[in-house]
This record gives structure tokens, sequence and C-alpha cells, in this order.
């Protein structure tokens, strides 16, 4: 990789972490003033009135980056080869957008989750015609290519952004869980895109690039204890972006669910769960993983840092793991690992319970 590259990936990540760093503070200043705080009780345990209108810093740090790199200094950031690039850009500009307000719309008016749902179908919706889609997957089995027909790749896609969008949303429960998730998934795709890929995608891992950096600069701000939340603004942001990134980053989604598979095999278990027993799947409750966790007595930290040291661990399995059988059977120990952890703390809660 020669210089040019790099201080542009530098540059990148560094505009969106100090953008970030310096709008969160300000954004939270906007939570105050408008009211969008949160109060101690229900599923929060923090003390005082936080703000929760953080997704303002990820979404502007992440966006500003993006606009100020590819209008004004476009002549410095690594060539494209595919002529659709600037179009999905495009998509993924205007998608988190529509994602980013409808989530601070959803913070201030709490919308029902049919609204929640309409939003997200309208999310994939720009996802799709912008031409970015899940049109083909590799077969593990014979090393070929899988090309769907139209309806199929239209209905994969709206369901990887709705499962992406509300994994994200669910796992923002605990003090800087959500943003440090995104934070790992972001750095596994820059390195797969620049180390793994063949060729090498330098265009565009400027994108998960400046996605790292905002990150980075709000979980100082957001880390255990928060000073500020990010709210469904932040969440329905995030989720829309990994979405779309791990299928613009070359389909890789198998790298996607390898680094959020704790989480996603979590909102499975609760979605089974709560229909087991009669309730809605879109209702709120401490029955997510990590809440359950901290009612068995292990601290924020504790739960947060041991979600990202799992992450972490299986996004540097999925740089490692060449055959892409081997990440079938990789993604198939992690689903069963999780459900065993689940199954522990289920029965674990309900010893505790029974003792009491």
């Amino acid at each position: 990789m020669n210089t040019l590259p790099v201080v542009a990936y530098l540059a990148i990540f560094g505009a969106a972490f100090l953008l970030a760093l310096l709008l969160t503070p300000l954004a939270g200043r906007l939570g105050e003033r408008w009211g969008l705080v949160d109060r101690p009780g229900g599923r929060r345990a923090h003390r005082g009135a936080i703000p929760r209108t953080g997704g303002i810093a990820l979404f502007g740090a992440f966006a500003l980056t993006l606009l100020t790199a590819f209008l004004l200094f476009h002549r410095w950031l690594p060539p494209s080869t595919d002529p659709n690039e600037r179009t999905r850009l495009a998509g993924l500009l205007l998608g988190s957008t529509l994602a980013f307000a409808f989530g601070l719309l959803d913070d201030k008016r709490e919308l029902s989750w049919r609204g929640q749902f309409a939003v997200q179908l309208l999310c994939a919706a720009v996802a799709i015609a912008s031409l970015i889609f899940i049109e083909r997957v590799n077969n593990p089995f014979t090393n070929t290519q899988v090309v769907f027909p139209d309806l199929v790749v239209w209905t994969l896609t709206t369901f990887w952004f709705l499962g992406a969008m509300n994994t994200l949303n669910w796992l923002d429960g605990l003090d800087g869980l959500a943003a440090g998730v995104t934070a790992i998934l972001a750095a596994v795709l820059v390195g797969h895109m620049l180390w793994r890929a063949d060729p090498p995608q330098l265009s565009v891992a400027i994108l998960p690039l400046a996605l790292l950096g905002a990150t980075l600069g709000f979980l100082p701000w957001n880390f255990n204890p928060a000073r500020i939340f990010m709210g469904s603004s932040g969440s329905y942001f995030l989720g829309f972006a990994v979405a779309a990134l791990g299928i613009i980053g070359g389909a890789r989604m198998a790298t996607v669910l390898m680094v959020l598979g704790l989480p996603i095999v979590d909102v499975a278990w609760l979605i089974w769960r709560r229909k087991r027993r009669g309730l809605s799947p879109g209702a709120g409750g401490r029955d997510h993983l990590h809440f359950r966790l901290l009612d068995l007595g292990l601290g924020q930290r504790q739960i947060v840092l041991g979600y990202y040291a799992f992450c972490a661990a299986f996004g540097l399995l999925a740089l490692s793991i060449g055959p892409r059988i081997f990440k079938l059977l990789a993604l198939l120990g992690l689903s069963v690992a999780v459900l065993i952890v689940l199954w522990w703390a289920e029965r674990r809660e309900e010893r505790v319970g029974g003792g009491r």
C-alpha cells in the first residue's frame, strides 16, 4: 500500500473521531434543551437525567466526514474501479439519514412497533434502489456462487436490514455496548477490505473507517458511567450502516454475522421466548442477555467488556479463516456457544428467583 491511501485513511479516521468527540457534548446539550432525556427507572439504572441524543454526534461525524472527503478531497482518495460505487455511497448516506431522522422522531414521539417497522422497510427500500442488495452468495460446500431471482433478492435484503437495525437497537441497553460492538465490527470490515480482499478494496475501506472513527470518538462519553445515550437515532443509524457496509464491502455477511453473532442469537432467542409466553416480540423488558447478566450481579463494565472480547475474538476468527466451509462451521459453533450461555443465564435466573 503506497503512502497516499495511508494518509487518506488516517485523515478519514481522525476527522470522524474528532468530530464525534466534539459533537457529542453539543448533542447532549441539545437533548437537555429539547427534553430528550432518560431518567432512572425501568430498564435504565443510571443516576440523574441523561440525554439520549448521542445519535446526532454519531451520524453527524460519519456523514460530515464522508461528504467532505468525497466532495472536497476526492482527488486524494484511492480511485474506485466500480462504476456503481457513487450510487451505493449515495444510498448509504440517504438511508443513514432516514434511519437517523426517524430514530430521532422515535426518541421524541415513541413510535409504535408498526411505525418502526414502516421506517425500517423504507430504509431497506432505499438501500435496494441504490444497488445495495444481496444478489448472490457463495455456496460453502461447492465454492460456487448462487444467484437469486429478484423477489428473493428484495426479500432477503429487507430481512437483512430489519435484522441489523433491530439487533443494534435492542443491543443498546448498557453503557457503551452498542457503540463498542459496532466499532469492533467496523475495524474487522476495514481489515477484510484492506488485507483479505483480492484485490484490496482501497476505496470502499474508507466507509467502515469513518464509522470506526465516529464510534470510538463517541465512546468516551458513552462508556460507563455514560454521560449521554445514543437513543434510537443512534441505534437505527448504526444498524442501517452496518447492514449496508456488510453488502457494499463485497457481501461480507458472514463476517458481520460472526462479529454480531452473540446479540443476533440473543435477539432470536428472545423473540422465540416471548412468543412462547404469548408476549409481543417488540415489547420492552429486561429479558435481553445483558440485562439478565446485570440482574445476576455482574457489573456493567464486566458485561460490556465481555461482549467486546467475544465479538472481537470471532471477528479475528473471521479474518483468519480462509475456506468458506470453516466459516460456516464457526458460525454454527458460535450459535451453539451463545445458546448455551443463554440457557445457563435462564436457569441461573430461575434458581436465584426461586431462592428469594
